[in-house]
């Protein structure tokens, strides 16, 4: 444990992560990739909280572009991402990693409703714990549930794990000369509107000094190498 900086991390999967090289839905082989991951986390001592976007199955914010009701289409986003928590749950378990599903949303047949003094209990125990359903709220993003969720367990850092690795200062997909930045405050992300999570996510982090650290899912030992403080993506905190 000495190697790593961080001993509680939340890590934000998005839905869009676990379809793999899919268009769309679930890519076993990704999800057993990330659950080995986890797992090595879980063995060295690193308490492990995973919140999971529903981007995969269905977005609350298409369909409500769509011209369906907001609120209902992000109640029906957040059972996309029970879905997927279950999934991932299911990957971990087999690989005999202890780790319960708790839901912002009760449905007691399927997993547990969040409360959380039992998940900071789990996780003291060694056990995984995936929060689902977001936040349970409508209008409010899995990001934003992640943001929350770190929060309230006294988390040491938020992973947002994506498919690119780090932030840069614009598209690096439609921009070549884009740059990445290993350090970047708060504020900054905030007032140049840069896609990192959004604000109001942002805006939780700041007002509760929690570090972002934003890195690319891909590779066997990125989140290992981030958490262990080498510069790995980009790290979101507070300017001294």
């Amino acid at each position: 444990m000495s190697e790593y900086q961080y001993k509680r991390v939340l890590l934000k999967i998005s839905g869009e992560a676990l379809m793999g090289n899919n268009e769309y839905g679930i890519d076993p082989d990704f999800v057993a990739h990330m659950a080995k991951q986890i797992k090595q986390l879980n063995e060295e001592g690193i308490e492990v909280a995973i919140v999971v976007g529903g981007g995969n199955i269905f977005r609350g914010v298409a369909g409500s572009a769509k011209g369906m009701e907001r609120a209902q289409a992000d109640y029906m986003g957040m059972l996309a991402t029970v879905m997927n928590a279950l999934a991932l749950q299911d990957a971990i378990e087999r690989i005999d990693c202890p780790c319960r599903v708790m839901s912002g949303i009760q449905m007691n047949e399927v997993c547990e409703p969040y409360i959380r003094r039992r998940a900071m209990r789990s996780l003291e125990k060694g056990e995984v714990v995936i929060f689902a359903a977001g936040s349970g709220n409508p209008y409010f993003t899995t990001d934003t549930a992640a943001a929350l969720r770190a929060c309230e367990i006294g988390a040491d850092c938020l992973l947002k794990a994506t498919k690119v690795d780090g932030v840069y200062d614009m598209d690096p997909v439609k921009n070549e000369d884009a740059t990445r930045f290993e350090n970047i405050s708060y504020h900054e992300v905030l007032v140049r509107g840069l896609q990192v999570m959004d604000s109001t996510a942002t805006a939780l982090c700041q007002d509760n000094h929690m570090p972002i650290i934003v890195l690319n899912i891909d590779g066997d030992d990125n989140i290992q190498r981030a958490l262990a403080g080498e510069p790995i993506g980009t790290v979101v905190m507070q300017e001294d």
